[in-house]
């Protein structure tokens, strides 16, 4: 059997996360062993160790460890309680998933003179929410924004739904919602007389069960690895709606796109997150037929692999600062 392959403890020199980024240089596991020291046999502290440079680290190939790391990463910088997902649901990397909220915090900022919207003013939109709830539960703790989740999993909900329940502090800041109609995205979603300041989304990148698997399995070999079972395939797998769509991630975007145009007043920003850069240009012409009057692309850096969202808006220069006054 082949030795663990480990992740160093430091943060590689070329990451450059959002300034306000709290994730910021390498990780403190002392200080994320003892915030999750109450999780019994599965706390993180079982899985730390020296790799071979020397450094606390844990096997990134294990979906326990990794599952056990990003528990106290919410805990110990975000104050969340009890998180947790099912073993076959996608365990997303916090630090990452935290730029794309910071991203969209410079929206507003650039938006409003400048300046942070008032708290609790923000409502935002969580597109395909999953059964993690990352993007709300780091959202309205750092932010203090209102987040609506919304997913067309039940099982996803009912999850994000004991989380909430171990964070009563959350009860008023994040409400779910379930999208009964696979077909929409806002449809059903967005109610008469409701306003949105973002949107955001994690969009299913894969356009079938087999390039997901495919996907997996480069995984495991990037890790030293090989995939040994179906069970080990699934510690990087997800559920299906999570990772795979007819038509990929650019056909969701473009239905994203066309859907927004039914409530362009009613949202200042749309965003997304976009995982292949060769399917922009054609996003790009999604957006310019829909006759969005402003785009953007947003580019995060992440050690050696960059990740983007687009923005657009239906709301003139007139309207945009209307908007501000208005709610912020």
């Amino acid at each position: 059997m082949s030795s663990p392959r480990y992740k160093s403890q430091k943060t590689p020199k070329q990451t450059r996360f959002h300034p306000r980024n709290r994730h910021q240089g390498q990780y403190d596991f002392a200080a994320l062993i003892d915030a999750d020291r109450n999780a019994g046999n599965v706390a993180l502290g079982h899985f730390v160790s020296a790799n071979p440079y020397g450094d606390l680290s844990i096997d990134f190939a294990d979906a326990k460890a990794v599952k056990a790391l990003n528990r106290a990463l919410l805990k110990h910088h975000y104050g969340i309680s009890a998180w947790d997902i099912p073993d076959d649901y996608l365990c997303p990397p916090v630090p990452g998933r935290a730029d794309y909220i910071h991203g969209l915090a410079d929206l507003l900022i650039a938006a409003n003179r400048g300046k942070p919207p008032k708290k609790n003013s923000v409502h935002v939109l969580d597109i395909g929410t999953g059964a993690n709830g990352i993007y709300p539960l780091i959202g309205s703790h750092e932010y203090a924004w209102n987040f609506v989740a919304a997913d067309i999993n039940p099982d996803a909900l009912a999850n994000l739904q004991n989380i909430l329940q171990a964070n009563p502090q959350l009860d008023k800041k994040i409400e779910l919602r379930l999208q009964k109609n696979r077909n929409h995205i806002f449809h059903n979603i967005l109610q008469q007389d409701e306003w949105f300041d973002l949107t955001m989304c994690n969009p299913p990148f894969h356009t079938s069960a087999t390039e997901a698997q495919s996907g997996t399995d480069r995984k495991w070999q990037n890790l030293g690895k090989p995939a040994l079972s179906v069970d080990a395939k699934l510690n990087f797998g997800g559920q299906a709606a999570e990772l795979w769509c007819d038509g990929g991630e650019l056909a969701f975007i473009q239905k994203m796109i066309q859907e927004s145009q039914t409530f362009s007043t009613r949202c200042f920003w749309f965003t997304t997150l976009v995982s292949k850069a060769a399917n922009l240009p054609a996003i790009n012409a999604a957006l310019k037929q829909a006759q969005v009057l402003q785009s953007k692309t947003i580019y995060m850096q992440h050690g050696q692999k960059q990740s983007r969202f687009i923005a657009w808006t239906f709301l003139n220069p007139v309207q945009q600062t209307a908007w501000a006054k208005m709610r912020w």
